[in-house]
């Protein structure tokens, strides 16, 4: 019986302990989405920013540096980051952002996650911490890059282990408790279609959960913008645009704070062509990127690639300069509009079992929640009033639900979820958004379904998402 006791009480206390992690969980987020509309808005309200690609790969002229190069390769014999600040400054931007790591896996700070990185070069100065004093000297904000993609730690697809998850944990905790205020942290290599790491694989809402535990004002921008709908924020606090690789701000419509990403020269890294090649027209910039951005919520940020010294070439610092001539923040653009909170959580909907009224032609169930929004269930248009399905296999909780349709074409629909053998309504929803979100208190079930009562054209969903969020 003795032993029974303590296994009981044991057992207690690890419930109480998970209860209160949940908990506290949900008290932190709630705390963090009150927050994020006005630190949304003093984002775009900087307008325009210094991008700097100054790693492992300036060295190679090549964007992906060799994993394996030698920490001897980064040899910046003028590093002057005040010479960066001040190029910002004369360009009237509003901040800067380093890229702390790269793909690659180098980094530029006095990390004790490995020894690989810059004090094992022959600079031995901790180039984060110069950029941040820096910039801030100046009397600029500062962002940091962070790519999770690290192929010199075997962080790539299929070959994830816990030491990686704890190692960009750790990467980051010292990244933001060592330099200061960090306004945001844009992560790259995180979902994307060329890097294949998942938002499990290493675990987005975590890692998301630490960063506001750690900085609660630091904004999280994921790079992930070639794959979700201009219309939702998924998995980042603001949508990013790499326009260099075809995604487009839709300037006409964007109602999402925004950031958009180009560099001044052909490429990110600096390249051995670049104090000979022209630099992108100040004019161009001026009108055809910064300002037309601006109107569409979007902050622009301008990658300027310091050169193998260590510091701006000429070229691009009379461009510069001449940008400063010809633009300067005039302060707040428009008030955002209200709108979601971000979807940060595991989407328990990803490839299970699916179901649905008569589809048209290929465009079958499966495609609704296939991790892709590029394909749609397509309901068959002899069919009236179209349902979807989804298995969850198990009594599931969960507490959100998302749609995203293809086109916006549903105006009205029901939402049901299945327990103990009947069917009952969680969401009767009018949302005509393209992305319809809902939150509501948990519940579990085993199924979800989804009736569409009225639909202008033919239905398309491209994704369904079901989620158990920490609110």
């Amino acid at each position: 019986m003795t032993s029974l006791k303590k296994n009981i009480s044991t057992l207690l206390v690890v419930a109480c302990i998970i209860l209160q992690t949940v908990q506290t969980a949900s008290a932190q987020l709630k705390v963090i989405n009150a927050k994020l509309p006005s630190l949304q808005q003093a984002f775009v309200d900087l307008r325009f920013g210094m991008f700097i690609h100054f790693n492992i790969p300036t060295y190679m002229n090549q964007d992906w540096a060799d994993p394996e190069a030698s920490p001897s390769l980064f040899n910046p014999a003028k590093l002057d980051c005040n010479q960066w600040a001040q190029a910002a400054k004369s360009a009237n931007m509003s901040y800067g952002c380093l890229t702390t790591k790269h793909h690659s896996g180098f980094s530029i700070w006095d990390t004790k996650t490995t020894p690989y990185n810059v004090m094992n070069s022959p600079l031995k100065r901790d180039v984060v911490k110069e950029f941040t004093e820096a910039f801030r000297k100046a009397g600029l904000k500062v962002m940091l890059y962070y790519s999770i993609l690290d192929t010199h730690h075997q962080l790539r697809p299929n070959s994830i282990t816990p030491t990686h998850i704890k190692m960009v944990k750790d990467q980051v905790t010292e990244l933001l408790t060592r330099y200061g205020k960090i306004e945001a942290l844009i992560i790259d290599g995180w979902d994307a279609p060329w890097s294949r790491i998942s938002y499990d694989d290493i675990p987005f809402e975590e890692v998301y959960l630490l960063i506001k535990k750690l900085q609660p004002d630091c904004l999280v921008m994921d790079l992930n913008g070639a794959k979700y709908p201009a219309e939702g924020m998924f998995y980042t606090d603001i949508k990013t645009y790499e326009m260099g690789a075809g995604q487009k701000v839709q300037e006409d419509k964007n109602r999402m704070p925004a950031l958009a990403c180009l560099p001044v020269n052909s490429s990110w890294f600096w390249k051995d062509d670049f104090p000979t090649t022209p630099v992108k027209e100040p004019s161009k910039l001026v009108n055809d990127l910064i300002i037309p951005l601006n109107n569409a919520n979007c902050n622009f940020i301008l990658n300027v690639a310091p050169n193998k010294d260590g510091l701006i070439d000429a070229n691009a610092l009379a461009s510069l300069k001449e940008v400063g001539q010809l633009w300067s923040n005039k302060g707040a653009v428009a008030t955002l509009p209200t709108l979601d909170a971000p979807i940060i959580s595991h989407n328990l909907a990803t490839r299970k079992p699916s179901n649905s009224s008569w589809s048209d032609d290929m465009n079958i169930m499966d495609f609704a929640n296939d991790d892709r929004y590029t394909t749609s269930w397509v309901s068959n248009p002899t069919v009236k009033n179209p349902w979807y399905e989804i298995d969850l296999k198990n009594i599931t909780s969960f507490n959100s639900i998302s749609i995203t349709e293809s086109h916006s074409n549903i105006s009205q629909y029901r939402i049901e979820y299945f327990s103990n053998g009947s069917w009952t309504t969680v969401v009767n929803g009018n949302i005509t958004k393209n992305v319809k979100v809902h939150r509501f208190p948990p519940v579990k079930g085993s199924k979800i379904r989804i009736h569409i009562l009225n639909a202008r054209q033919q239905v398309s969903i491209a994704e369904v998402g079901i989620y158990n969020e920490k609110i």
